[in-house]
């Protein structure tokens, strides 16, 4: 195995379990999220010569994880099934399945656009221009967007609950 190969599968083994969490939180859906996880590394490792600076790997390929969800929802592909996963007992202080069950069903109903500044703000916890930087927007879109999609998960947890 090259250097070459031998850096990039330790970023892989090292960083692609966040990120598939994160695009987790997208699609609702861990069979789509592995397969954007696998398109936005394959495009990294494309690139992977012309990346000197590992602190610009995750922003780069959190970008192109973005991009192929905005895409995927462009080209109308989405998929109607959702497995459910079966639901664990909580033990100690860990949050209730059914909540997070919830709150992901609710996400996946926010628009694309809207989901993906409330998991970058919220989930990956970037700041304000991090995040207008990977989606290549302004900071203005990105309030703009937060507070929309924060008012429409809001609308669809007090449903849900009701």
């Amino acid at each position: 195995m090259s250097d070459r190969d031998a850096a990039f599968a330790e970023y892989f083994a090292a960083r692609s379990g966040a990120m598939r969490a994160t695009a987790y939180l997208l699609c609702g859906d861990w069979h789509r999220a592995e397969d954007l996880v696998q398109t936005a590394f394959t495009k990294l490792y494309v690139h992977w010569p012309r990346v000197t600076r590992h602190e610009t790997l995750d922003p780069y390929v959190r970008r192109v994880l973005l991009r192929t969800f905005i895409d995927d929802g462009r080209r109308g592909w989405r998929r109607r099934e959702r497995p459910y996963e079966q639901a664990r007992e909580p033990t100690g202080d860990q949050p209730d399945p059914d909540d997070r069950l919830m709150l992901v069903r609710a996400l996946s109903a926010v628009p694309a656009r809207q989901r993906a500044v409330l998991v970058l703000r919220y989930w990956e916890d970037l700041s304000v221009e991090a995040t207008a930087a990977a989606l290549n927007c302004s900071t203005g879109t990105v309030k703009s967007q937060a507070s929309r999609g924060l008012a429409t998960l809001r609308t669809l947890l007090s449903v849900t609950t009701s």
